[in-house]
C-alpha cells in the first residue's frame, strides 16, 4: 500500500481560519486517500491531545517539546527517517514556514512535494529559501483566487502551478434557526436589528474591519434606529475599538462578547440581520457559515472574499476601508429588497458550491 504525508504546524493546540480549514481536510481524507495511508506530521502538537482524525488511514506523528528548537530538530530527524525507510509517494507541505525543510529533505530523495498556502503569509514577497521551495514544489494549493494572485505576483510563480482547495462548510451545522430568546436577553437585543462580524481582534492585524463597521454605524442609525452591533472575538485591540465607538457616540449600540465557542456559534450566527466584515481576507470561511444560515453578508471587494460571495452574487462587495460604502449598503442589505437578502436562496447558492462535501470531491481530484 502506497504512503502519502502531511506535514503541518498544529491543528490541535489552537483555534483559528487556517487551522479550522485543515481540520476540514483531514475529515475529508480518508474518503479520498483510495489505497493510500496518509501520515501526518504535527510540529507543534503533542500526544496528549484528544484527536478525532485518527484513523487506520491517518497515522499521526507529534513533536511539540518545550523547546521549540528540539521539536523542530525531532521532525527534521523523523521525516528523513521516514522517507527513507517508507519511500512517501508525495509530501504536502502544510506552511510555507516549513517549505524550506521539506524542500532540502525531498529534493535529494527525488520526492516530489506540495506546498499549501492560505492568504496573508504568501502575499508579499517571501525570502529566498521560502520562493526556493514554492518553485521548486510539484504543485502549490491555495484557497482562492485572490491569494493565487497575489502569491504568483510577489514571488514570480507561475499562475498554471496553482490548484485550488476552497473552504467549505458544513450545511448540517450551520443552518438558519429561531433567534435564541436567551441570547437575545443576554444582550439585550430585544427590539433591534443586530450587525454582527466574527475576528480576532489583534492590534498588529486589524484589517477585518471592525473599526470601519463602527465609524459606519452613526449613518446606519439613521435610517435604522434599533441598530446594534455584535462582535465576537477577542485580542489587544479591543481597547481601541471601545475607545473608537465611545468617541463616535455609539458605544450603547456595540457589543463586546468576546470569545464564543465554535458550538455556540450558529446560535450567535442567527441572532444577525447582517454578517458585516469589511476587510481582507484570504477566503473568509465565516462568510460561508453565515451564509448557510441564511444571513446575507457584506465583505471587501478586492480580496479572497469573492470567491465565497461568487463576485457579489452571494452578497455585498464594498470598498474595505470606506465607512460610508459599508453604511449605504449595510442600510440595503436591512431593507431586504434584494435577493441577496433571501435566506433561502443564499444558503441554497452557498452549500451547492461550498458544502462540506465539495472539499472531499475536490480533495481527491488533487491527490490522484
Amino acid at each position: 500500500m502506497s504512503r502519502i504525508a502531511f506535514v503541518f504546524l498544529e491543528i490541535l493546540s489552537c483555534e483559528g481560519g487556517i487551522q479550522s480549514y485543515v481540520r476540514d481536510i483531514l475529515a475529508a481524507l480518508p474518503s479520498a486517500l483510495d489505497e493510500t495511508i496518509a501520515d501526518v506530521f504535527l510540529l507543534r502538537d503533542s500526544p496528549t491531545m484528544e484527536n478525532p482524525y485518527e484513523s487506520e488511514r491517518l497515522k499521526f506523528h507529534y513533536f511539540k517539546t518545550p523547546s521549540p528548537n528540539r521539536s523542530r530538530f525531532k521532525l527534521i530527524v523523523a521525516l528523513l527517517a521516514y522517507m527513507i525507510r517508507s519511500r512517501p509517494t508525495h509530501i504536502y507541505c502544510g506552511h510555507i514556514n516549513l517549505a524550506p525543510i521539506i524542500y532540502a529533505i525531498c529534493k535529494p530523495l527525488g520526492i516530489p512535494f506540495t506546498v499549501l498556502t492560505y492568504g496573508k503569509e504568501v502575499w508579499e514577497p517571501l525570502g529566498p529559501s521560502q520562493q526556493k521551495a514554492l518553485k521548486a514544489s510539484h504543485k502549490i494549493w491555495t484557497i482562492s483566487r485572490y491569494s493565487r494572485d497575489r502569491l504568483c505576483a510577489s514571488n514570480q510563480i507561475e499562475s498554471n502551478k496553482v490548484e485550488f482547495l476552497y473552504c467549505a462548510v458544513d450545511g448540517r451545522v450551520f443552518q438558519p434557526q429561531a433567534k435564541d430568546a436567551l441570547l437575545i436577553r443576554y444582550y439585550g437585543f430585544e427590539n433591534n436589528k443586530v450587525l454582527m462580524t466574527v475576528a480576532r481582534l489583534w492590534s498588529g492585524d486589524p484589517y477585518k474591519g471592525v473599526d470601519v463597521t463602527i465609524r459606519a454605524l452613526p449613518t446606519i442609525a439613521l435610517e435604522f434606529p434599533e441598530i446594534k452591533y455584535l462582535v465576537i472575538g477577542r485580542g489587544d485591540d479591543q481597547p481601541r475599538l471601545a475607545k473608537l465607538a465611545e468617541d463616535l457616540g455609539v458605544s450603547d449600540r456595540v457589543v463586546f462578547a468576546g470569545f464564543v465557542a465554535d458550538a455556540e456559534l450558529v446560535n450567535h450566527y442567527n441572532l444577525a440581520d447582517a454578517y458585516i466584515m469589511p476587510s481582507q481576507e484570504g477566503f473568509g470561511i465565516v462568510y460561508l457559515e453565515a451564509i448557510a444560515c441564511g444571513v446575507p453578508v457584506l465583505s471587501g471587494d478586492a480580496d479572497g472574499s469573492a470567491d465565497p460571495l461568487q463576485d457579489g452574487r452571494l452578497g455585498w462587495q464594498v470598498p474595505h476601508r470606506d465607512p460610508a460604502a459599508v453604511a449605504m449598503a449595510t442600510i440595503e442589505m436591512l431593507k431586504g429588497n434584494d435577493r441577496r437578502s433571501d435566506g433561502e436562496y443564499l444558503r441554497s447558492e452557498c452549500l451547492s458550491i461550498f458544502d462540506k462535501s465539495a472539499i472531499g470531491v475536490q480533495l481527491k481530484k488533487l491527490l490522484n
